[in-house]
């Protein structure tokens, strides 16, 4: 039977709640979620994980067990914050981990991959682009604006999600919240992540990191584009698929580690 347990790290400017477990000494995997989740969207990818590995998840600011900004607004959520947390979390481990980001915790892997590289052996992509790569990739095809607003179109949601006070009325509607399986607070906290980090003019970044990135085909979110805008910005770069939805890490736990577990042993070179 896995033991699980918890404990607090001081993040960039607050508590941030740690869960973790598995094989006592072994090659440690760090866990980030996206919106509007918290560390429970990886359970069953954990539970497999933590066969081989020493397995930690957090809750990213906001959600969860962790402390949510009091003051400033959205701007507690700006990229640097997150990359901040992050960074505790994985130092709290004792040395590189190999992480592992989904959506938003993606998001903000590729930003501290970049900027803190000595922490990371490898970084692991599921469903979120770097934000400068997206916005190269736009740049490149200028030229084909079918094919980038379609792509684009993708994200037709955070039009809504920037605006104050539009997307907090719908998540008070208890049959939206079901259907999100999310809470109330992660929703709510979840919009300063869009509102305090999209249209911040983001450039790309080399990336020296390795990087594997898991396409899930049934994403209705993120396509082949997305993934492809990375190409250009990382050294070594390499790419799996699962047939599965955007929530993937939640319907297909089993299958979501496996593919973990092959990049961390390099396999997919």
């Amino acid at each position: 039977m896995q033991t699980w347990t918890e404990r607090v790290v001081q993040g960039d400017d607050l508590r941030i709640r740690v869960v973790e477990g598995g094989v006592v000494g072994a090659v440690p995997v760090v866990l980030a979620h996206g919106f509007p989740d918290t560390s429970r969207v990886w359970d069953g990818v954990a539970r497999r994980l933590a066969e081989r590995f020493w397995v930690v998840r957090y809750d990213v600011r906001g959600a969860g067990g962790s402390e949510a900004p009091v003051a400033g607004g959205s701007r507690g959520y700006r990229m640097e914050r997150l990359v901040g947390d992050l960074a505790a979390v994985a130092e709290g481990v004792g040395g590189p981990v190999h992480l592992v980001g989904h959506d938003w915790g993606s998001v903000q892997g590729w930003a501290a991959v970049v900027a803190r590289p000595g922490l990371f052996r490898s970084f692991t992509s599921v469903s979120g682009p770097d934000l400068g790569h997206l916005a190269d990739w736009v740049g490149r095809n200028r030229r084909r604006p079918v094919t980038v607003m379609k792509v684009l179109g993708r994200s037709w949601y955070i039009a809504g999600f920037r605006v104050p006070g539009v997307a907090e009325t719908v998540w008070r509607v208890p049959a939206v919240r079901r259907w999100l399986k999310a809470g109330r607070r992660e929703l709510v906290n979840g919009l300063g992540l869009y509102r305090a980090n999209m249209g911040r003019g983001w450039k790309p970044r080399q990336v020296v990191v390795r990087v594997h990135q898991i396409e899930l085909t049934k994403d209705p979110y993120v396509v082949r584009e997305h993934l492809e805008a990375a190409e250009p910005w990382v050294e070594a770069l390499t790419r799996s698929a699962i047939d599965a939805g955007h929530w993937a890490p939640r319907t297909h736990p089993d299958l979501v580690a496996r593919h973990i577990e092959d990049a961390v042993d390099g396999k997919w070179r």
